[in-house]
């Protein structure tokens, strides 16, 4: 008799969320949705991924599982922690849930931790709350999971308020407090997203090593896809407040079922570098009040028939992997590329680490060799600065020196882009201001088209600025809310005195330029999306036709789709225009994707620069190797097989000029040498030099490769 094998059932879900559905309270007393039945299930021990563009519905879905939602919110439906019912649990009974059971890892960890208490005070208050702990005990238990986290000299920190860590100190100590209790479920709501790329590394390192020692579960909100492709066992994708798409990690990457997941895997820089222009997503999203019968989606969808109009589809499918999407069953079955679905935009003369239009490389390769015959614009040779470093409330008095930049190398020739990467605090934002002040250097030398900034007359500065414009961050910020588009674009032409009749056809003949409709000139900033305003800030600075562009992380405040749309924008702008770009970001697959040229700061200085293909194949400093190894990929095999350096600790202060390599106290390399080798690291700085005579690629370190 065969025995008989009995297959394990699978594991109850430890979270179950039934149509979960969220309201806030609108004009006039009308209720506008935010989440609008989502179903999610989580395991034991499983990492589920939540992504999707700002206003999906993916924070509201995780601050309504722990009830954090203000009061303006209803919420209907069931969230089951094991089998206990959370909607409309009391209070009290919900608190002893929050912390113990449930804990959260908040996006921004400084308005999360009350600024005048410790640290140390904070985390010894989330532990007696829940365990029967003296507060001895319990310090020595907030030193330990500090020590956990990777927060040096652990004691110590536990004085510190949450002003004195830095970003992603703090972060790494919010999930400290978070995993005090052991929890079963750890929320983390875009937990990354601030952070410099070697940061957001260690603290991704530091949320496997919490999941590992208390076996919980997480649920990870991001938007970079990235960030889910390394992390994640499961992704639920939302749009408009529902689930969209739902499947395994490598599945749902591998052969997406609903065409906003095409898109925003199409939409992606990376990093390898596979293809060329980006497949941006076209449209906005429709307000949650004002959304259409049907299908959320077919308005921004390329592959919508009438009957997505008719009626909204449901969530359906194999029960691995679920799509709303009437043609879910034809995506599965063809596998298409994003560019397949949607309209590729042509962009002209397309160069980058990404290659051309093609994706070949052949124009980066083409502009690389004949760089030497194109005209200088701007040339930064030792450029330094320092702040003086005061104390004193009422009588300061000078204590010391910051040395904000100390060695900046800069090279652009026309028509050419050069990426501008470091952490935050390498003084990357130091050298844009000097740059655009146009005045003399308070050491080194800055040449803008020719002409010595040291030179110039107040007269000169002002005809030369017109030459030299900026794209800054925030748009909203950057843009006066008071005054109409148009006035706005105008601005730039009013100050170099240009004729009224000028104006009037430069406005139109801009908004066009970029990609919007010149009526809208009468609207005001708040009318239009992120990636609009984004379009109208390059407008204004395209204004007065110049020959540089800098452009300040032009795409870190906008969804992977507007980003998408910008990106090829500033591509065909470049080779319309002739534009030269000096492009700062902390994201390298999108200077990856835009750049001819990368040059890496740190610590103030240049420490690697060369043609992007080169740096980013062959990096010869060992700071630029931690920085590409940092950069997640949207390929969960590729993801899982990279080998990853993570840097220990934040860099060093700026208020001390360190002899020799200022890199040394983080350098893998340099804790692998010999007592000989290191002498000469610690007392010789490393000049920027190159492994060839001619060859367009330097590094600052006394061992590259």
């Amino acid at each position: 008799m065969t025995p008989t094998v009995e297959t394990p059932l699978p594991a109850a879900p430890l979270l179950h969320v039934r149509d979960l559905r969220v309201d806030f309270a609108g004009p006039r007393g009308t209720a506008v949705p935010a989440v609008r039945g989502v179903d999610l299930t989580l395991r034991r021990g499983e990492t589920l991924g939540i992504v999707g563009e700002s206003g999906s519905g993916k924070s509201v879905t995780a601050l309504a599982v722990l009830g954090l939602l203000p009061g303006t919110a209803r919420v209907h439906g069931s969230v089951e922690l094991d089998g206990k019912e959370l909607i409309g649990l009391p209070g009290r009974e919900l608190a002893a849930v929050r912390g113990r059971r449930v804990a959260m890892v908040f996006q921004d960890p400084l308005s999360a931790f009350t600024p005048v208490y410790r640290i140390g005070d904070q985390i010894v208050e989330a532990l007696r709350i829940h365990q029967r702990l003296d507060r001895p005990a319990a310090r020595g238990r907030a030193a330990e999971l500090l020590d956990l986290v990777g927060i040096p000299a652990p004691d110590r920190a536990l004085d510190s308020f949450p002003h004195e860590f830095s970003g992603g100190m703090r972060q790494r100590a919010m999930i400290a407090m978070a995993i005090a209790n052991d929890p079963d479920i750890l929320l983390a709501d875009e937990p990354t997203t601030a952070l410099d790329v070697t940061i957001q590394a260690q603290v991704l390192d530091v949320l496997r090593t919490a999941q590992r020692e208390t076996g919980a579960a997480l649920v990870l909100v991001s938007h970079d896809l990235g960030v889910i492709a390394g992390m994640a066992d499961r992704v639920a994708v939302m749009y408009a407040g529902r689930v969209v798409e739902t499947a395994g990690v490598d599945e749902l990457f591998a052969a997406p079922r609903h065409p906003y997941t095409l898109g925003l895997i199409g939409a992606v820089p990376r990093l390898d570098a596979r293809g060329g222009p980006l497949v941006p997503i076209p449209g906005t999203p429709a307000p949650m009040a004002e959304l259409p019968a049907g299908c959320p989606f077919a308005a921004r969808c390329p592959l919508a028939e009438d009957r997505c109009r008719a009626a909204e589809p449901g969530l359906d499918g194999p029960d691995d992997h679920l799509a709303a999407c009437v043609r879910a069953g034809e995506l599965a079955e063809r596998r298409p590329a994003p560019a397949e679905v949607y309209p590729v935009p042509v962009v002209p003369g397309a160069v980058g680490g990404g290659g051309g239009a093609d994706g070949s490389g052949a124009a980066a390769g083409a502009a690389s060799a004949d760089r030497e015959g194109r005209s200088p614009v701007l040339s930064v040779t030792g450029l330094t600065k320092t702040f003086p470093l005061l104390k004193g409330t009422v009588f300061k008095r000078r204590v010391g020196e910051v040395y904000a930049v100390d060695g900046v190398e800069l090279d652009i020739r026309q028509g050419e882009t050069l990426g501008l990467v470091g952490e935050s605090g390498s003084g990357k934002s130091t050298t844009l201001f000097e740059l655009l002040r146009l005045a003399a250097p308070e050491s080194g030398r800055i040449e803008l088209l020719g002409r010595h900034t040291a030179g110039l007359s107040r007269a000169d500065a002002h005809r030369l600025r017109a030459e030299l414009q900026i794209v800054f961050q925030d748009p909203m910020a950057s843009l006066d809310p008071r005054m109409p588009v148009g006035d706005i674009i105008a601005e730039p032409l009013r100050a170099q005195h240009a004729a009224r009749e000028e104006i009037a056809r430069r406005v139109p003949e801009l908004l066009r330029q970029v990609g919007l409709d010149p009526a809208h000139a009468v609207r005001y900033p708040h009318q239009f999306s992120g990636g609009q305003r984004q379009r109208i800030s390059i407008a204004r600075a395209l204004a007065v036709r110049p020959k540089l562009l800098v452009l300040d992380e032009p795409v870190s405040a906008l969804d992977v789709s507007i980003q998408a749309g910008v990106l090829n924008l500033l591509q065909s702008l470049k080779a319309e225009l002739g534009l030269s770009y000096l492009f700062v970001s902390h994201d390298l697959s999108v200077i990856r994707h835009l750049a001819d040229r990368i040059s890496v700061m740190y610590l103030g200085r240049t420490v690697e620069q060369g043609e992007v293909t080169a740096v980013f194949d062959r990096p010869r400093h060992p700071y630029t190797r931690a920085l590409l190894s940092a950069v997640p990929l949207p390929d969960p095999p590729a993801e899982r097989a990279r080998a990853r350096i993570l840097l220990p600790g934040d860099p060093p202060s700026p208020t001390e000029r360190r002899t020799g390599c200022p890199f040394r106290t983080r350098c893998p390399v340099y804790a692998g040498l010999d007592a000989g080798a290191r002498g000469r690291c610690e007392a010789e700085a490393p000049p920027l030099t190159g492994p060839a005579p001619g060859v367009d690629h330097q590094a600052a370190c006394h061992f590259p490769e």
